[in-house]
């Protein structure tokens, strides 16, 4: 069993279909179905089940599901930890940021690595508790949110490759802005996207939402048909703004709010953080541009 393998089974996981997690994982169709049914002989269950139209994960396929999860996430924190440990991670800065922050870390990241080839950075879009204990584990270097407020009253924003719609008649749809109040009492709805970034940044906004546990993911047009009976709201990706417009009776949710000029972000490190010079540089490029868009950091 292999690494490979594992992401294979976690993007047909995902996606629900095998020709578009072959495309995700860079194989054939062919390839891909002939590694799921190496794993299902090694682990002695069937893990999917296979009709013309669809793909189903069997029980135990929803089980293995959570094991490639976990076991990919644990790879990857061992691996830095080894990076650490061997000084490697010197060239590697991991920045974490909530909703609220995305208009402004991309943007400085970008910056920075335009300035510093030589440094990686890893953007980790999370909620505000998630990312103080990610700081006090050594998994961030750099932590960016705003200023401690009540949670329920901060506003919903999402990266600009993200998008919520509802129908029009919806009760949020002609609001200039929302806060996780007005979103905690509908259900989210998901949809796949083609591209493994957006669906990795959706799942991040999800959790940012507080909806993670029980969003519903399937296909932009099994999500717009449940939409336009209810009053759910989903979560798409700009690739299926097209989509969406073509239907009269929904309407994008406004989520870019932008606060006051008065609203401050908060920025912290790691008191360990490797290569600090460049952390502090990082900061300084960060606060800059929180006060271009007329926040204080």
């Amino acid at each position: 069993m292999r690494f490979e393998q594992l992401k294979q089974f976690l993007a047909l996981g995902s996606l629900r279909h095998f020709r578009q997690a072959a495309e995700q994982t860079n194989i054939s169709t062919s390839a891909l179905t002939r590694s799921i049914q190496t794993l299902e002989e090694e682990v002695g269950h069937q893990l999917v089940k296979r009709s013309t139209r669809s793909v189903v994960l069997t029980l135990e396929g929803e089980m293995f599901l959570q094991f490639c999860h976990t076991t990919l996430e644990d790879y990857q924190k061992t691996k830095k930890q080894l990076d650490k440990a061997s000084g490697k991670s010197n060239n590697l800065l991991v920045v974490g940021y909530t909703n609220y922050a995305s208009a402004i870390v991309p943007i400085s990241c970008g910056q920075f690595m335009a300035r510093h080839p030589e440094i990686k950075i890893e953007m980790q879009m999370q909620d505000s508790d998630a990312l103080h204990s990610m700081l006090k584990r050594g998994e961030i270097d750099v932590f960016v949110s705003e200023y401690p407020s009540s949670a329920n009253n901060v506003d919903v924003q999402l990266p600009d490759q993200l998008l919520l719609f509802a129908r029009s008649d919806h009760p949020l749809a002609n609001k200039s802005h929302i806060t996780m109040t007005d979103l905690a009492p509908y259900s989210l709805l998901g949809c796949f996207s083609q591209s493994l970034h957006l669906q990795a940044m959706m799942d991040e906004a999800a959790q940012s939402m507080h909806k993670s546990s029980d969003i519903r993911l399937g296909s932009i047009d099994e999500v717009i048909n449940i939409v336009r009976q209810g009053h759910n709201i989903a979560l798409a990706a700009i690739e299926h703004t097209g989509q969406i417009n073509n239907h009269s009776d929904l309407v994008q949710i406004a989520t870019n709010f932008q606060q006051p000029s008065n609203e401050r972000l908060v920025v912290k490190t790691h008191a360990q953080t490797a290569n600090q010079s460049h952390v502090d540089e990082l900061l300084n490029v960060i606060t800059q541009t929180a006060k271009s868009q007329g926040l204080n950091a």
